[in-house]
């Protein structure tokens, strides 16, 4: 299998545009996931990744490049939930939980106007194997800001993530590192639609992350591993879509959660079974 898939890498510009989205996607996803789980931010990024569907089913109506749309309703979405958290008594997650499923429910209906029903279930779970140039052009430029942002900015970030009342005693703008987060992640969870699909592309954001924390307690240790995982997700998983023919989205996010498993089961800091061992050697 594995040489039927290499052959397939040097014969098909298919695979190969692909592979190189997939990787890009895995890598970006690794560094953003994990500033959002650190953050307490996972519900904000299921919003938004939930939240961009209208935007392209909008795109798709108006004949323009889908991340155009995209991009504004999960800023959209972002300004929105802030906005009901500070001028209710509600809760973020609750508004978080109102302004998705609402967002959602209007990107299927416009959806079903727009397109036929083919074209919801690759928005929905992705379609790698149908990347254009275009695509990977998209995904490139959002992998370099994306780094650009936080090579320029990590101790900011990194501050603001573990003690945000300390980042404003130090004078620095909390809200504008926020919501700098939230148009990042719009713009990731746009440019993987196409990879993993509106549904999945949490799973991306968050499992690989997830699982570089169970393994470390130091920050660019974490973000190096979340990134190493989500490459290493999309390539295995991209393998097992290309050999068994089986939806590219689905493969992906089940090998990053295979990782996560391994980790939460035999991380030597925080696995289960470590932790268990080491509860009975100090009773």
């Amino acid at each position: 299998m594995i040489t039927n898939f290499i052959d397939g890498l040097m014969r098909y510009q298919f695979l190969q545009n692909a592979l190189i989205t997939s990787i890009i996607v895995g890598l970006v996803s690794g560094i953003i996931g994990s500033f959002i789980i650190l953050r307490g931010m996972s519900l904000m990024g299921d919003a938004i990744s939930h939240a961009v569907l209208p935007g392209v089913a909008a795109s798709y109506m108006l004949g323009v490049n889908y991340i155009f749309g995209a991009s504004i309703f999960g800023i959209l979405a972002a300004l929105l939930i802030g906005f009901i958290t500070e001028k209710s008594q509600l809760k973020n997650d609750t508004a978080i939980g109102v302004v998705f499923s609402s967002f959602f429910a209007l990107g299927i209906i416009m959806i079903s106007f727009a397109k036929s029903s083919t074209d919801l279930y690759h928005i929905l779970f992705g379609n790698v194997l149908a990347v254009r140039d275009s695509d990977i052009l998209i995904t490139l430029i959002v992998g370099i800001l994306v780094l650009l942002f936080v090579a320029l900015f990590y101790k900011e970030l990194q501050i603001t993530s573990f003690d945000p009342t300390m980042a404003k005693a130090y004078g620095l703008n909390v809200q504008f590192f926020h919501y700098a987060l939230m148009f990042l992640l719009t713009l990731v969870a746009v440019s993987s639609l196409q990879t993993v699909g509106t549904i999945l592309v949490i799973a991306m954001l968050i499992t690989p992350a997830a699982t570089a924390f169970l393994l470390t307690n130091h920050l660019p240790t974490m973000i190096g591993l979340a990134s190493l995982f989500g490459v290493l997700s999309s390539i295995i998983g991209l393998f097992f879509s290309y050999s068994y023919n089986l939806a590219s989205g689905a493969t992906i996010v089940l090998t990053a959660a295979g990782f996560f498993i391994l980790a939460f089961l035999f991380s030597p800091k925080k696995g289960i079974f470590f932790v268990n061992k080491t509860k009975t050697l100090e009773e």
